[in-house]
C-alpha cells in the first residue's frame, strides 16, 4: 500500500506519522503557538526528527464553532509557512489541510505534496477537479455540514454503515475524476457526539473493506480528555492509548501533535 508524493513513494505497510502544524490563533490545541518563524521552524525541526513523514499545515481552524476565515487570508497565512518550512527542510512532505479548492491549488503550487481536506469535497464543488489535474494525494475526511454547524448534525441511525457508505460514494466520485491516490479519515469530534466517535473507533476494521489507507487523528481531542476528566494538555497519555488502538485497527496513518510518542506506539504495536 503507496501513495505518490510528486514522484517519491511513500509505503504504508509500516505505518506512518503526520505531524500537525496550525498556523491559526484559535485551534483547539495548539492556537497561536506557532506565529512567528522561529517557533515554526523549531517545531517542524523536532517533529522531523523525531520521525514524521509528513507535516500538516493548517490555516483555517476546523474546531466546532471555529470563526470563520476567508480564503484569501487562508492563503495569506499558508503560503509563507510553506516557503519557510521548504527553505529550510527542502525534503518535507508537506500536506495541506483545506476544504477550498484554490487554497489546495495555490499550496500545490508552492512546494505541497498533499491535500487534506475535512470535507471530501463537500464543502468546495470544485476540489475533485482540482485534486485530479494536479495528480496529488488526497485525504477525504467524514464529515456532516461544516466546521460552523456540524455538532448540530450528530445525528444517525447507524453510524458506522452511514459513513461507510458515504466514503463509497466520495470514493467513486474521486474516482470517476480520475484521482489515483486516495485516503480516508473517519473524521473523529466532526459532526460526532462523544459516543459516536468511541462507536466509530470500536468499528474501526470494517473501514479496511474499503481498500485505502486509513487516516486517524484523535490528538488530545474532546472525546479522549472528556472521557478521563482532564484537558487537550494533558491528553496525551490518553491519545497514545486511542492510537494504539486505532493501530490495531488498521489505521496507517497517525495524524497527531506529538510525534515522537506516536512513533513509539507504532514501534511497539509492529511487534504484536
Amino acid at each position: 500500500m503507496t501513495i505518490n508524493c510528486f514522484g517519491k513513494l511513500i509505503d504504508l505497510t509500516t505505518p506512518k506519522v503526520m505531524g500537525i502544524l496550525n498556523v491559526t490563533p484559535n485551534s483547539f490545541y495548539d492556537g497561536g503557538k506557532y506565529s512567528d518563524e522561529k517557533s515554526v521552524l523549531s517545531q517542524v525541526e523536532k517533529m522531523l526528527i523525531e520521525g514524521a513523514t509528513f507535516i500538516d499545515i493548517g490555516a483555517y481552524s476546523s474546531k466546532p464553532n471555529a470563526a470563520f476565515v476567508s480564503e484569501i487570508e487562508e492563503i495569506e497565512r499558508l503560503n509563507p509557512i510553506i516557503h519557510l518550512v521548504l527553505n529550510h527542510f527542502p525534503e518535507t512532505l508537506i500536506s495541506v489541510d483545506t476544504f477550498r479548492s484554490k487554497v489546495a491549488k495555490v499550496g500545490i503550487e508552492n512546494g505541497a505534496c498533499i491535500i487534506n481536506d475535512i470535507s471530501a469535497g463537500s464543502l468546495d464543488a470544485a476540489m475533485m477537479e482540482t485534486i485530479a489535474k494536479l495528480q496529488v494525494p488526497y485525504i477525504m475526511m467524514h464529515m456532516k455540514g461544516n466546521p460552523q454547524t456540524m455538532q448540530s448534525l450528530a445525528n444517525y441511525e447507524n453510524i458506522t454503515k452511514e459513513m461507510l457508505f458515504y466514503f463509497s460514494e466520495k470514493v467513486a466520485l474521486a474516482r470517476r475524476f480520475g484521482i489515483s491516490d486516495l485516503l480516508i479519515d473517519p473524521g473523529f469530534g466532526f459532526a460526532k457526539t462523544k459516543e459516536q466517535n468511541f462507536e466509530v473507533m470500536n468499528n474501526l476494521e470494517l473501514f479496511q473493506m474499503l481498500e485505502l489507507p486509513i487516516l486517524v487523528g484523535v490528538s488530545r481531542k474532546s472525546m479522549i480528555y472528556k472521557t478521563i476528566g482532564t484537558s487537550a494538555e494533558d491528553a496525551l497519555n490518553g491519545t497514545t492509548v486511542m492510537n494504539t488502538i486505532a493501530l490495531q485497527k488498521g489505521a496507517k496513518i497517525l495524524r497527531v501533535h506529538d510525534v515522537k510518542e506516536a512513533m513509539e506506539t507504532i514501534k511497539l504495536v509492529s511487534q504484536l
